[in-house]
């Protein structure tokens, strides 16, 4: 009898100690699947003018300091060429054009819902020059003196259609058309000038402000041509659009718009 007692109690013993393990080995999976979630990495593409890359680059640094899940990819270059890949199906997450037009191209074909887009920061166009240039040129008047002149292709750079739309508005354009050097974006403007490849180029500010190699010789008033402005808008068929709207909104923080005014943009709301 007593041998019977014993044999059923060490029996409840080891039952309730391979019901708690039972219990500890499901909470434990509990808790690694919970943090397989949180700790999933989600990779969003960002194609962006490529005058943003150096302010969007500083961003990129601080969103995944506070966002480790997050990874930020940019695919930088002319808006036009950019807006293009979004039509006809590039895997994109958000859009930050240096032209409204593009990026209302992107919301007549419903790939942006008006109200997931803004109009962030705004910009100026400079003329540039070597910083050993002897041209004399101190005015968009002067270019009749040079060479070769650098501008984006206007037709796909915003900052090309830009500058075109300046030169006629000045009644300079027609004498000068013919010395043109078209470039695939600002930057590729911006290169030609600093290896003095040709006498002086158009391109943004916040473009100049970046190089050691080249001067600005004039501004372009604002009434020369549009309004300079930058969209910023979530791709509907993202998709992470959690991650993309939350990038979005950080782009609007104040930490974000004072790395964009450093390279020179302006906020506009």
């Amino acid at each position: 009898m007593k041998k019977r007692y014993l044999l059923c109690l060490l029996m409840m013993v080891l039952l309730l100690i391979v019901s708690g393990c039972s219990t500890n080995e499901q909470t434990k999976q509990i808790e690694e699947q919970k943090q397989n979630v949180s700790e999933k990495k989600v990779e969003l593409t960002v194609s962006a003018a490529a005058s943003l890359q150096d302010a969007l680059n500083d961003i990129k640094g601080s969103f995944e300091k506070e966002h480790p899940n997050v990874k930020v990819n940019y695919n930088f270059g002319a808006s036009g060429a950019l807006q293009q890949q979004i039509s006809q199906g590039a895997p994109v997450d958000l859009f930050f054009s240096a032209a409204e037009d593009k990026f209302d191209q992107l919301v007549q074909e419903g790939l942006i819902e008006k109200t997931k887009g803004t109009d962030l920061v705004g910009n100026d166009l400079v003329l540039v020059v070597p910083n050993d240039s002897n041209k004399g040129i101190k005015a968009f008047g002067d270019l009749t003196k040079t060479d070769k002149i650098s501008i984006g292709t206007p037709e796909a750079v915003p900052a090309g259609q830009y500058a075109k739309e300046t030169l006629e508005n000045l009644n300079v354009w027609k004498a000068i058309e013919g010395k043109m050097v078209y470039a695939k974006d600002v930057r590729q403007v911006l290169t030609y000038v600093e290896t003095n490849n040709v006498d002086a180029g158009m391109v943004y500010k916040t473009d100049a402000m970046i190089s050691p190699k080249v001067k600005i010789a004039a501004t372009a008033e604002e009434n020369t041509h549009a309004p300079i402005i930058y969209p910023l808008g979530v791709i509907k068929n993202s998709t992470h659009p959690k991650e993309a709207q939350l990038f979005y909104e950080y782009l609007q923080n104040e930490t974000s718009m004072k790395a964009l005014e450093k390279y020179g943009f302006k906020g506009i709301n």
